[in-house]
């Protein structure tokens, strides 16, 4: 049988198998159940595997599982009866065995997992969330940080994730932001990349390689309000240069598989879009890939988006329109059959799904290699080797906001310190969505870093957390004041959470996502499904830092967070700011040695944080046709994108470009020299600007085209240079086609969107003598 034939090529090999299959067994690799519910733990740590997976798998077989080692509230897989990361690869391999040796053709599951900032399994390294990693601006470094994952996670036999997060944030009331890499489409795909070249290695078969599924496609962080999977209203150029861009790039970088999103975009929902799904991404970039739905996003065809008559009405529309697999839903089981039987599709066109789906089967090398490796899982998953990256990440996604009058860094010989804030000692605040159940202990909270920082016995590091992120209550105002009041300084931690863990009844028991409550043990305002109409600090957060300033100690506001926060009265009165996102597990280590100067902060913003939440939109690449002022303010943004303070100083000189004068497929190389021209080591984000002075659409101001993180000493100087051809030139015409018109461009070099030196460069058609 060739399909056995490891010589043989995954193309041939799945052509053979697919010509062996029942119409039964091709359904079932479409199909992917939840993953936990096909096993029960024993005492002993060994699992039994559920009749009702042995049923599924009897009546043609189970393609895929969803999130077998994903242990959170929704899945309900807790610390004690989850797996440890030994007994996680033991169970995966015995429910691929029983799969292998219980099925005709003895096809193997496709194991996919959660990774967005690690794999959500127990015992996994929790990394920073995607927002914090983009505002590192250290691609290399996250790739680092992806290839950990993917060591963590094929360990266990997972072979794929459901992940990098592509979605480019317009809104960030979205609860989904801190999955995010930020509001620029060329900084995402320049993480989407990483992540793609991180996470799959150099070929899928390797053993420390993983699938990697960009989501969500497409343009699901563009919704109506910064609402959850809400329609879109944008034109096709726009869709084309902004949310496309990402994923476009990633399929460029090897990605085969893709998770497509559940909003609709001008009344077309994305899971059920030929243009999408056939023209774009199979036709014009060439995918051969399989795509996958996101979890119940067929259920909305009939009961949300309402373009289905009935169950074999959706399923038939996803499947012509080039849907491969059912993330976790019933749609496929129950109405595939039925839709073939009627007629609405063809066995060709599910054909063409199977084959899709046993192709990257084969390159994962899951047919010759489909376990795991339970000794190896044990000694990889949650290394100190991670652990150490993810405190790396954390200190360099923290980014310093204000700092007057050099508050920080503070001095370790400091006599007394206050640490104060609902998300000063809470481990699961830090986490950010995603994130499975951690044993006590294992999370380094700001408390925890600041008294390992200063080696305290107890008597130096005053705490008390004087209120929650959501409650009212200002009873815990006294013993926090009493606190601040003995200290030299004051460090509040504020700002939101994700964590899941706090809350009953709040989770879609289809989706996963939070469901919004007002029950007061809730903290959570932030995560999938937990959409704002502010960006305010909520609960007695801020006043609890009014009644900490009068105090007149220096006050340190950390914020630990998961969107943009918006409050300008500590704006004004804190002495300095930490924006510190959701910072991982070594979250609270790398907090710390930014607070004492250990590391010298080299965060810088990848979203804009508007003044007030009526700016909204307030995203740099704003087009020219902006309008006028609102009576009560501008439009510029409080920090704008690209924004992030150090504890030196760096000086920007002599930007060159050589030619000044090129061709639209020309090449001209930029220049710079930045000086380091403080008294500290440092990092600078060097950034690269292009504005289209003329064109024949209204462009955006200025765009992101390229950013070099370089390091200096004090006194140092470094030319830095970027090349600026075509791909940086080129926009999207009115035929949707990328051209490169002739015409003046401004070339921008700086630190921020805001503030940067100008040179022209003139592009001209090179016309033959």
């Amino acid at each position: 049988m060739d399909y056995k034939n490891e010589l043989l090529s995954a193309d041939r090999r799945a052509e053979d198998l697919l010509g062996r299959m029942t119409i039964d067994e091709k359904i079932g690799q479409l199909i992917q159940p939840f993953g936990w519910k096909c096993y029960e733990k024993n005492e002993d740590g060994s699992i039994t595997i559920t009749e009702t997976f042995k049923e599924h798998l009897a009546q043609g077989g189970v393609g895929s599982l969803y999130g077998l080692l994903r242990a959170d509230p929704w899945t309900e897989v807790t610390l004690e009866t989850g797996l440890t990361p030994e007994e996680g690869a033991k169970a995966l391999n015995e429910i691929q065995r029983y799969a292998i040796e219980n099925s005709r053709l003895g096809i193997p599951i496709l194991f996919g997992e959660e990774c967005s900032h690690g794999h959500m399994s127990i015992g996994s390294t929790v990394f920073p969330t995607p927002i914090s990693i983009g505002s590192t601006w250290n691609p290399s470094l996250y790739r680092r940080m992806c290839q950990a994952v993917a060591i963590e996670t094929r360990s266990q036999g997972a072979a794929a994730t459901y992940s990098p997060v592509l979605d480019v944030v317009r809104d960030p009331r979205w609860g989904r932001t801190e999955e995010c890499y930020g509001e620029d489409p060329y900084l995402v795909a320049e993480f989407g990349v990483a992540a793609i070249e991180g996470l799959q290695g150099e070929r899928l078969d390797g053993k420390d390689s993983l699938l990697a599924t960009p989501k969500h496609f497409a343009a699901y962080g563009s919704s109506e309000g910064g609402r959850n999977a809400k329609a879109v209203h944008m034109g096709p150029r726009e869709l084309h240069e902004v949310d496309l861009l990402p994923f476009r790039k990633a399929v460029e970088a090897g990605a085969r598989s893709i998770m497509t999103a559940y909003n609709e975009i001008d009344g077309v929902p994305c899971t059920t879009s030929n243009y999408l799904l056939q023209d774009i991404l199979r036709d014009a970039w060439g995918f051969d890939g399989f795509v996958i739905t996101d979890c119940g996003a067929l259920g909305m065809l009939v009961n949300g988006h309402n373009t289905a008559q009935d169950g074999e009405d959706a399923v038939a529309q996803a499947i012509k329109a080039g849907i491969d697999m059912e993330m976790s839903g019933d749609m496929f089981r129950n109405h595939l059959r039925s839709a073939l039987d009627s007629g609405q599709i063809t066995e060709d066109e599910l054909g063409n799904a199977v084959a899709r789906v046993l192709k990257l089967k084969f390159e994962l090398g899951l047919f010759d290699r489909p376990y795991g490796d339970p000794a190896r899982a044990a000694e990889v998953i949650g290394s100190e080797e991670h652990r150490g990256l993810a405190r790396e990440l954390a200190q360099e996604g923290i980014v310093l906001l204000k700092n007057e009058q050099g508050t920080l860094p503070l001095s370790k010989d400091i006599r007394k310190i206050a640490v104060i804030g609902p998300n000063a000692n809470t481990a699961y605040n830090q986490l950010g969505d995603y994130t499975s159940p951690q044993p006590q202990g294992r999370i380094a909270t700001v408390l925890d870093g600041i008294r390992c920082a200063l080696g305290d016995d107890g008597e130096r590091v005053l705490y008390a957390p004087g209120s929650r992120i959501r409650d009212d209550s200002a009873e815990g105002f006294s013993k926090a004041l009493a606190c601040a009041s003995e200290a030299d300084a004051i460090v509040i931690a504020v700002g939101g959470s994700s964590a899941r863990d706090f809350g009953e009844g709040s989770i879609d028991l289809l989706t996963g996502a939070s469901v919004v409550t007002d029950h007061a043990w809730s903290d959570m305002e932030c995560g999938e499904g937990i959409d704002r109409a502010s960006l305010n600090l909520l609960g007695a957060q801020l006043p609890l830092v009014q009644e900490l300033r009068k105090l007149g100690k220096p006050l340190i506001v950390v914020y630990i967070n998961g969107r943009p926060i918006v409050e300008p009265w500590i704006i004004e009165h804190a002495d300095a700011i930490l924006e510190a996102w959701y910072p991982g597990q070594e979250g609270g280590h790398a907090i710390a040695d930014v607070l004492f100067g250990d590391i010298n902060p080299s965060g810088r913003l990848t979203i804009s944080i508007p003044k007030m939440v009526g700016q909204l939109p307030v995203y740099y690449y704003h087009r020219r046709t902006r309008g006028k002022r609102y009576l009560e303010t501008d439009f510029h943004a409080e920090y704008p994108f690209g924004f992030g303070l150090s504890y030196t100083t760096f000086k920007y000189d002599q930007l060159r470009i050589e030619p000044a004068f090129i061709g639209p497929d020309g090449r001209a190389l930029v220049t710079v020299d930045v000086t380091n021209t403080g008294d500290r080591n440092g990092s600078e984000v060097v950034q690269l600007y292009i504005s289209d002075l003329a064109s024949t659409v209204t462009r955006p101001e200025k765009v992101l085209k390229g950013f070099r993180k370089i390091h200096l000493a004090p006194g140092e100087t470094q030319t830095v240079s970027f090349e600026v051809s075509r791909e940086q030139l080129e926009f999207v015409g009115p035929d949707l086609s990328r051209i490169v018109e002739d015409g003046e461009f401004n070339v921008l070099v700086g630190p921020n969107s805001a503030d940067y030196l100008t040179a022209r460069l003139t592009v001209r058609t090179e016309r033959k003598s």
